[in-house]
């Protein structure tokens, strides 16, 4: 299945994945640790779509399926969905746990990511 700004901007990942599309990413990458019955994670997903078509090329925004992939959630120490951790050169630099709204969310992640700062 192949992804496109207009249908899903946001990448699922996987543990397989994870490594080739977070840790060697050019770019900064935001992953959003998920689950299906997390009614958080629901609330947070089109605020990430957004988001991730906003900044396209400049931030990769990818999601992490936790109960299909445990071995990438236990390696982080992951526990409360959703989590967003962002990764820049392959190292977690942020983390950002619970739902927001998407200006808070660009503030939350302004210290590391200046450019996201809301104006």
């Amino acid at each position: 299945m192949t992804s496109t700004a207009t249908d899903t901007p946001v990448i699922p990942v996987t543990d397989a994945t994870f490594a080739a599309e977070v840790l060697a990413s050019d770019l900064p990458v935001l992953v959003d640790f998920t689950a299906a019955w997390c009614g958080p994670c629901r609330m947070i997903a089109p605020v990430l779509a957004e988001l991730a078509a906003e900044e396209a090329g400049r931030l990769k925004i990818v999601k992490l399926d936790v109960d299909a992939n445990p071995a990438t959630q236990a390696a982080y120490g992951v526990l409360s969905m959703p989590t967003l951790l962002l990764f820049r050169a392959g190292e977690p630099v942020k983390s950002v746990v619970g739902a927001r709204p998407k200006r808070r969310l660009r503030q939350d992640l302004a210290d590391e990511l200046p450019w996201l700062a809301p104006r």
